[in-house]
């Protein structure tokens, strides 16, 4: 069993471990938390390749000692010639899950990078960008060793991915899934590391990258343009903020799920659950019963944040937590309905010696995405946009620069005591009841961070690699538990002891007294980096 990890300089944790290291070698060369993470970003983008790419989007939050956090919103928006019309013209009911047709927004990713690092020059970052992609540029040149959860991904999904314009060339050896200790080479992929190093990361949108990019996409049939890519800009925006009784919490706005998270947080506060045990049904009843409520108002209301006619903020107060919490039986579950669907994605963490910390999270959504990846470049695009609904009526239905709904929400906590937390998971409906697991873990429950990852845990609804909507439980908990939670009227299923279905979850403390601690999941090939 995985061990807590201390220090007392600097640490990063990723569900891959070369990209813990790369953040942390950032930090031993005087880089700070942001640009750290860029290199981390970089390098799990070509290291973890099913769960996340340049072609995809990022969220991120960041928090420097005596300042407002702050957050930024990195996701890309439909193209501006895509309609609801384009799609019901070649006869779908629903946008398609692979292929060009899935590929219709923008990947904001890089955009994220260059907001980030902007705010990383405030705080004196002057490594150049070559030292921080130096590692991603490596590995995809040299070779990654390929992961048992990349073998798993690609046999899961072969025949749906492997006609995809440019992925059998790509992530096959000889037409056959690369098994787990194989060495797979990427070096497009790494030439295009390369030029992004030498043009700076604008060239991906405005510059030689950028229209390699839209030329191919074009060419396959997708609706992306070169006016939509040099149009991108991520953006900065003020976090959600949950007033908790151990501190203060913080999450994305819309369009991501962090208001779910945020909310689930408040309510069992609310209940009380201190008094009950870590791995007991009352407290398992208690998150899924605030989880339902949370869902109740993202099924309502989140979409793009421009596209919202109420304040997000507005369900983090008092009166309506007070009122969500009072509709939640202790004796009873709710009814449950469909979930959002599975996520492929990163969560990854970093807090340098000075305790500025970021929390981050990068997609691709599905696995590898749309499935196309770029002949010229090596970049696998995204297929967030099929998220998108063709109902002109639905709240997240499809229009020209929308952006579509993320299920991704990295989350940061400043403690009432002085601690800084990052904590965060990959895994759609997953993600904020995973957070909910590991944060009152830790905080209400006061177990090691490392305990509050490895502990045994459980999923409403849908994620990663699954189609079921029933409430899943980790088979390392005890029968009566699950006895108890079918008395009070939940469809439970049973999976794997550590059972990837679950996420990828990952978390660093920073304590007053400066010294670190941190956990990785034991679910996936990440680790802690400290020094």
């Amino acid at each position: 069993m995985l061990q807590t990890v201390r220090s007392t300089r600097g640490m990063a944790v990723a569900p891959h471990n070369l990209a813990a290291e790369a953040a942390v070698d950032i930090l031993r060369a005087g880089g700070n938390a942001i640009e750290a993470m860029v290199a981390a970003a970089s390098t799990i983008a070509v290291v973890y390749p099913h769960m996340n790419s340049f072609g995809g989007d990022g969220f991120w939050t960041i928090s420097h000692p005596g300042k407002p956090v702050v957050a930024i919103e990195a996701c890309g928006a439909a193209a501006r010639n895509v309609s609801i019309e384009h799609y019901s013209a070649k006869g779908y009911k629903k946008i398609p899950t692979r292929g060009a047709d899935s590929a219709n927004t923008v990947a904001g990713a890089i955009g994220g990078w260059q907001a980030a690092l902007e705010l990383g020059k405030e705080w004196g970052g002057k490594l150049p960008l070559g030292r921080l992609l130096e590692n991603s540029i490596f590995y995809a040149k040299d070779g990654i060793p390929v992961s048992r959860s990349q073998t798993s991904a690609t046999t899961k999904k072969l025949d749906e991915l492997k006609v995809q314009p440019g992925f059998a060339d790509t992530f096959l050896t000889d037409g056959k899934v690369p098994q787990p200790g194989d060495r797979l080479r990427l070096e497009r992929l790494g030439n295009t590391l390369k030029t992004l190093a030498d043009e700076g990361l604008d060239s991906f949108y405005r510059g030689s990258v950028g229209a390699s990019i839209s030329k191919e996409l074009k060419a396959l049939g997708s609706t992306i343009s070169a006016e939509d890519l040099a149009n991108y800009r991520a953006q900065l925006r003020k976090p959600l903020e949950l007033d908790h009784s151990l501190g203060k919490i913080y999450n994305l706005t819309p369009p991501t799920q962090g208001l779910v998270s945020l909310i689930i947080l408040g309510l069992v506060d609310r209940l009380d659950i201190g008094r009950f045990g870590p791995e007991s049904p009352e407290y398992i009843h208690c998150v899924v019963e605030a989880t339902k409520q949370a869902f109740l108002i993202r099924d309502r209301h989140i979409t793009d944040l421009d596209h919202m006619d109420v304040d997000p903020q507005s369900f983090l107060t008092s009166d309506s937590l007070d009122k969500m919490a009072a509709s939640i039986r202790m004796d009873a579950a709710l009814s449950w309905g469909q979930g959002k669907g599975p996520t492929d994605t990163v969560w990854m963490g970093v807090i340098d010696g000075e305790g500025r910390a970021v929390s981050f999270i990068q997609s691709i959504y599905h696995e590898y995405g749309s499935g196309i990846v770029l002949s010229e470049t090596g970049i696998n695009w995204q297929n967030r946009g099929c998220s998108f609904s063709l109902d002109p009526q639905h709240i997240n239905a499809l229009a020209p620069n929308k952006k579509p709904f993320h299920t991704l929400n990295p989350a940061l906590a400043r403690l009432n005591d002085g601690r800084t937390m990052v904590y965060g998971t990959m895994g759609g409906d997953g993600q904020p009841q995973t957070q909910a697991a590991v944060f009152t873990r830790y905080a209400t429950f006061n177990q090691t961070v490392q305990a509050a990852i490895t502990a045994p845990r459980w999923l409403l609804g849908r994620t990663w690699g699954d189609d079921t909507d029933s409430l899943k439980l980790e088979s390392r908990f005890p029968e009566a538990t699950r006895t108890a939670l079918e008395a009070l009227g939940h469809e439970v299923e049973m999976v794997e002891d550590f059972d990837e279905i679950v996420g990828h979850a990952g978390g660093i403390v920073h304590y007053p007294n400066g010294v670190f601690e941190g956990g990785s999941d034991p679910r996936s090939n990440g680790g802690v980096a400290a020094f």
